[in-house]
């Protein structure tokens, strides 16, 4: 099944979805981690965890609302959903949680989790495009 950067397949294999899906959550809890060993030292698993389940909150809705499971791969609409996904919903919960939401913050979490989550799917294409082309040769 090829990847591209816009298009989507009807479904994608499971064993795709599972890794989309870990990668996503493994570079969000990367995020977090990143940011925490910046700001705070304490509570490394906890404060992991209470820093980044906003940020999984939010990307696990986007999964789930715009069901990108069916092309978990493609930076659009799969990969920017995600991303945008993840910082807004992420950036409100965090408000509604009493947690800190700064611009500078914002700005951030846009960057470093836009470079994770649209880099890893670049990655992917970059791979798969690759592949293609020894086959053809």
């Amino acid at each position: 099944m090829p990847i591209t950067a816009t298009a989507t397949p009807r479904t994608s294999a499971p064993q795709t979805v599972i890794l989309a899906a870990a990668a996503d959550t493994g570079l969000i809890l990367l995020f977090a981690a990143i940011g925490r060993d910046a700001h705070q030292r304490g509570d490394i698993i906890t404060g992991v965890l209470s820093t980044a389940w906003p940020f999984l909150a939010g990307a696990a809705v986007s999964w789930l609302a715009l069901r990108l499971w069916r092309g978990p791969l493609a930076l659009w609409p799969a990969g920017v959903a995600v991303w945008i996904g993840t910082v807004a919903l992420g950036m409100l919960l965090r408000a509604f949680t009493g947690q800190v939401v700064v611009l500078p913050f914002v700005i951030v979490a846009l960057l470093a989790v836009g470079a994770f989550l649209l880099g890893w799917r670049l990655l992917a294409l970059a791979v798969q495009r690759l592949r293609t082309r020894r086959r053809r040769a």
